[in-house]
């Protein structure tokens, strides 16, 4: 099977195809591996014969960084449907009472506009939010606790606002700080001294921000992720909405109605192009809520395993949504196995239109340049780990998926990103 040059993924034609050459392909992989004496894992399988074709390590067990997301992205197609529930609520003749799904779209910039702001603004009747069924922690297992001031580290939370983080900005040529969210101005303090370059530290156990200016003046724009409580949450909804919301601590209710907030590719696609940690979060909160009515990610990734990835050749060491967490463990196989079940589940066209591409679009833009792009997946990485899975087309037509997983180098990840592209295009280009 192949994805049509000019369509890429949208039609699909049968041909012949000559065995792939796996001999360079391995020897490229074990020269790189030695060259930098680290670890490395490589598996291509081709999907229409059921055939694995290559298997260097498959079977060893490797951090997968952001190709968690992957297990993520299967989990929510599976449970989610075609639009995400924004909020769990209850009516009564004057109040509406309304508890958080997970959804990450509610005023998050990079998602479209959410039909829970409107249906919240629009209605005249006091509004009472309950997190009574969040049943997680703000910050994952194994997450660096020094990240907490980084938007790639944003809190979880059952109904986050604004990404969970604030924007502020200055102009070179102006005094004054912006906050896009002016809520946050009351949390903002002057430094004590001025650093090279300008610093926004928000203190770690609550929403204290020091701003310390630059010397050199020059203008800025940067995310601050803020620390959750319900208070704050309420608090906020209160001043953007204009009218109160109180909380409230009530057990969701059998009987309670869903509304839907936003088309769930619309997420999965910045999940996946952008690997956006904060949205991977908060979607496997959404899949527990609706498959154990609590938001817990343990009981989504518990239900996971047992169900949609039975069958897996190896069971994974699963932990969170996003892969930030190092004691995340997969092998190189059970990455296709996951990926065959997505080319299995989903349409090529609507596959594809979710993943980043190499030369065109997402944490793929920049690498595996070509006329036709050839590489379609999902990238993974973090400190001395790189990893890339997904789909590779070959000259020939021929569509294979792969997991190419490289743990512990100890060499900048450029380096290890350009010896795997040169791998990758040799498969390509000789098959």
């Amino acid at each position: 099977m192949k994805f049509n040059h000019c369509l890429v993924f949208a039609t699909i034609i049968f041909i012949a195809c000559a065995p792939v050459k796996r001999g360079p392909v391995v020897k490229s992989i074990e020269a790189f591996e030695k060259e930098f004496s680290h670890h490395t894992g490589f598996v291509l399988f081709d999907p229409d014969n059921n055939e694995m074709l290559i298997n260097y390590n498959g079977e060893k067990y490797f951090t997968p960084a952001s190709n968690t997301k992957v297990l993520t992205l299967l989990t929510a197609i599976k449970t989610i449907g075609d639009s995400i529930p924004g909020i769990y609520y209850t009516e009564a003749v004057d109040s509406l009472m309304f508890w958080g799904t997970g959804d990450p779209s509610l005023l998050y910039e990079k998602l479209p506009s959410s039909a829970v702001f409107s249906f919240l603004n629009d209605t005249e009747k006091d509004l009472y939010f309950s997190s009574s069924n969040f049943y997680d922690d703000h910050f994952g297992p194994g997450w660096a606790w020094d990240d907490y001031n980084y938007t790639f580290s944003s809190e979880i939370s059952p109904m986050p606002v604004f990404g969970n983080y604030l924007t502020v900005s200055k102009m070179a040529e102006r005094d004054y700080l912006h906050l896009e969210q002016p809520y946050f101005k009351q949390f903002f303090w002057l430094g004590d001294s001025i650093k090279d370059d300008t610093e926004i530290v928000r203190d770690i156990n609550s929403n204290n921000i020091i701003y310390f200016p630059s010397i050199k003046g020059r203008s800025f724009k940067e995310q601050v992720p803020f620390h959750y409580s319900d208070y704050l949450l309420t608090d906020l909804l209160s001043d953007t909405l204009n009218k109160r919301v109180t909380p409230v601590r009530k057990a969701l209710p059998s009987d309670r109605k869903i509304l839907r907030s936003i088309p769930a590719d619309s997420a999965y696609r910045i999940m996946m192009q952008d690997s956006d940690n904060f949205i991977a979060e908060q979607l496997l909160l959404v899949a527990a809520g609706l498959l154990t009515d609590s938001l817990d990610a343990e009981r989504a990734i518990e239900y996971s395993i047992e169900h949609y990835l039975m069958g897996i050749p190896d069971k994974p060491v699963w932990v969170d949504g996003s892969g930030l967490s190092r004691y995340n463990l997969i092998t190189p196989r059970s990455m296709v196995w996951i990926w065959n079940e997505l080319y299995k589940a989903v349409p090529p066209e609507r596959l594809k239109s979710l993943l980043a591409v190499g030369g065109q679009a997402g944490t793929l833009k920049n690498y595996y340049r070509s006329t036709a792009p050839y590489i379609f997946g999902k990238t993974g990485t973090l400190s001395n780990n790189h990893n890339i899975s997904g789909f590779i087309l070959t000259k020939k037509g021929k569509l294979y998926i792969f997991a190419f997983m490289n743990n512990n180098y100890p060499v900048k990840a450029i380096t290890v990103k350009r010896r795997m592209e040169q791998i990758l295009w040799e498969l390509h280009t000789n098959n």
